[in-house]
């Protein structure tokens, strides 16, 4: 099995596509034609390296004011709770139990938001990564990701009862 995480080189072998008026729609779109369509609901477990929290407050509070309720790693969860966003913290894989993969197996999770954190966790991620696949759950390995991801999520719940359009009519305009 191949790891997916994003990087510079690309091993895929298909590709889709969403198109709508927006790009959150869009996206929201390609992640369903990919097979893992995005959950407008539920419960998302976020694990990100401590150079990239800066970016993720926005991330945090969208996916919070969706409905979603916030599982996070013990760092990631200290950085939410200080700047005022409600988490439960989980242990990660080798921190005792129950832990991520506890909740993944028992399908608590709808959404990963999982950026690699480095060689020390290069094996548990990885791993995360694979137990996502096999249940079925959306993960995000980047912020930007993650960012269009809660824009995705927005403009379903937004949109709501769309219509399917032909290419035509999104040419023309």
């Amino acid at each position: 099995e191949v790891d997916p995480v994003l990087g510079p080189e690309m091993r895929a072998t298909g590709e889709v596509m969403g198109m709508a008026e927006n790009f959150g729609l869009a996206y929201y779109k390609a992640e369903e034609a990919s097979g893992f369509p995005l959950p407008t609901s539920g419960n998302v477990l976020i694990s990100v390296s401590r150079r990239e929290r800066k970016y993720l407050l926005p991330i945090a509070k969208g996916i919070a004011e969706l409905g979603f309720k916030i599982y996070a790693t013990e760092g990631t969860s200290a950085f939410l709770t200080e700047n005022g966003i409600a988490n439960t913290c989980v242990k990660k894989l080798l921190e005792g139990r129950p832990n991520i993969g506890d909740m993944i197996k028992n399908k608590q999770l709808n959404l990963i938001f999982n950026t690699p954190i480095g060689r020390e966790g290069k094996t548990s991620d990885s791993y995360i990564r694979m137990m996502a696949i096999q249940n079925k759950i959306p993960y995000m390995t980047t912020i930007a990701a993650a960012n269009a991801t809660v824009q995705g999520i927005r403009a379903d719940l937004q949109n709501s009862g769309m219509q399917p359009k032909s290419l035509q009519e999104y040419h023309s305009k």
